[in-house]
């Protein structure tokens, strides 16, 4: 199970090796092969009887070319082959040394050596190896898979600088000249060549030119513009769609926040003027309650006093039977809770019971005025009344 808390190693050379990887699978091939002559891999690999194998590779199939000597009948077999088969011409050339002219040792170091790991590993060298590091060609490769925390692993592979140099000085003879050596043991991947190692000394390698390097690099950085556009220029235009909508919106959102001042303010004054009708319906008129009660009052009763306030009305006068008044008024749908306010007392001169009473109006309608013998009862409640108040 893997530790979490080891430490994450991000080699950002590699990522973008692997980016460029990918990016140049989207290159057409028609236009790679355009810009970059070299197509497929020549496998020089030295056999024991002082011969030359070769091995043509191209997209991860071999087939076998052939075997040279390594003398003036072999340069010329090389030759013949070339102007048979045009594949040579464009093929990359990669000498591959076997058991017989290297060896590989897998070494276990520090992980703080990393980054000066060639260093640390040519000091070290004769510790490893048997030899010094004046006497091989040699390379250290990180290896993959998980390592003891606080150390790594890499493969060392060597050569003795006398077998190298004895096989280059031949092959250069030949008229070939390797884009780098690595060991059959461990072979570079011909596909993923920037992750891969090489045994050749600077000094020998060969001079690349970088015209097409440019030109193909320029190709992978139009495509990634290509790819950035197209990305880009959707979500692009949904912004621009999506700012004009929003603009859209904010206006309309304005206009609604104006409409909805308004309703507030139609509403306010529906609920006033709601109000006011409540209060003013919710009592009858003066004129109907005086009408309610001349309808309500016998022709021998007589009113000489009324006011009206706050939902009360408070009336005076005299009548033969003061406390038949109460359920007469009681009966009313205009008038509830009838009641005297002072006590009932006769009137010496007319007989009459003078009375004073109280009642709570309530918002009812008031009764039809009745007709009598002696007349409409409004008429005598006006000749009577002492006064009225509203």
């Amino acid at each position: 199970m893997p530790s979490l808390n080891s430490t994450i190693d991000l080699d950002v050379k590699k990522f973008f090796r692997w980016w460029l990887r990918e990016l140049d699978f989207l290159v057409p091939e028609k236009v790679r092969q355009l810009v970059n002559e070299k197509q497929g891999f020549i496998v020089v690999r030295p056999q024991h009887n002082n011969q030359l194998a070769l091995t043509y590779v191209l997209n991860g199939v071999a087939g076998p070319l052939a075997v040279l000597e390594r003398n003036a009948s072999g340069l010329a077999q090389y030759k013949a082959l070339q102007a048979k088969d045009e594949r040579l011409a464009k093929a990359n050339l990669i000498l591959r040394l076997t058991q017989q002219e290297a060896i590989q040792r897998e070494l276990t170091l520090p992980a703080a050596v990393k980054e000066n790991l060639l260093q640390v590993v040519t000091y070290e060298l004769d510790r490893y190896t048997p030899f010094t590091a004046e006497q091989v060609y040699f390379a250290v490769k990180p290896m993959e898979g998980e390592n003891e925390p606080g150390h790594i692993k890499v493969m060392l592979v060597l050569t003795p600088k006398e077998t190298l140099d004895a096989l280059y000085e031949d092959i250069k003879t030949m008229g070939m000249s390797p884009l780098f050596v690595d060991y059959e043991a461990m072979p570079n991947d011909l596909e993923q060549r920037y992750d891969g190692y090489n045994l050749l000394p600077e000094a020998l390698r060969e001079k690349t030119a970088n015209t097409s390097r440019f030109i193909y690099g320029g190709l992978v950085a139009a495509v990634c513009l290509l790819l950035g556009a197209m990305l880009a220029l959707p979500v692009f235009f949904e912004y621009q769609t999506v700012s004009a909508l929003q603009q859209k919106i904010d206006a309309i959102e304005k206009d609604a926040k104006g409409v909805k001042a308004l309703q507030l303010e139609i509403d306010a004054m529906i609920d006033e003027t709601r109000l006011l009708i409540a209060e003013k319906t919710a009592v009858p008129a003066v004129v109907d309650m005086l009408n309610a009660l001349s309808t309500l009052m016998k022709d021998d009763t007589w009113l000489s006093y009324l006011q009206y306030s706050d939902g009360h009305l408070q009336i005076q006068g005299e009548s033969p039977s003061a406390s038949a008044l109460i359920g007469v008024l009681e009966d009313s749908d205009m008038f509830a809770n009838a009641r005297f306010v002072s006590p009932v007392t006769q009137d010496k001169v007319s007989k009459q019971e003078k009375f004073q009473i109280t009642v709570d109006v309530t918002s009812a309608t008031a009764p039809k005025a009745k007709q009598s013998s002696a007349g409409p009862a409004s008429g005598r409640l006006a000749a009577k009344s002492g006064g009225a108040s509203d």
